[in-house]
């Protein structure tokens, strides 16, 4: 003979909700706590790894882009009037074989002569005109 509790409609609706809401239960817990904690660990080293990388592209691309490949083998002081004509002075040196000293020439010269102005200049291979590397 079969229960009269099993039988009825709303016994029926009792079991099938028990049964979803442990079905969602489950699923709830996997996807909620036991997938994310068994591959957090994995995805926060591979976005730790990523931003080093991305870090290390833009280090070396800054390297390779800040410097020019080949230093100049000859610096050039330019003296330059009020008006920005290039003048020349008599009596001062402008070759010079190291950039510090041809910036320490030039500060030199512009304390002597402060109506002028002076530019460090080099002739870079693969540019046509001078490069101004300094300008007082």
């Amino acid at each position: 003979m079969r229960s009269r509790w099993l039988g009825s409609t709303f016994g029926t609706f009792v079991i099938i909700g028990i049964l979803v809401a442990g079905f969602s239960s489950f699923v709830y817990r996997l996807f909620g706590d036991t997938i994310p904690t068994v591959f957090w660990v994995h995805l926060k080293e591979v976005g730790a790894a990523l931003i080093m990388l991305a870090v290390f592209a833009f280090a070396v691309a800054w390297l390779l882009r800040a410097k020019p490949h080949k230093r100049p083998q000859q610096y050039f002081v330019k003296v330059f009037d009020l008006f920005g004509q290039e003048f020349n002075i008599e009596g001062i040196r402008t070759e010079f074989k190291t950039h510090d000293v041809a910036w320490s020439f030039m500060k030199h010269y512009k304390k002597s002569y402060p109506l002028y102005n002076f530019a460090l200049v080099s002739d870079l291979p693969n540019s046509d005109k001078m490069t101004i590397f300094r300008y007082l």
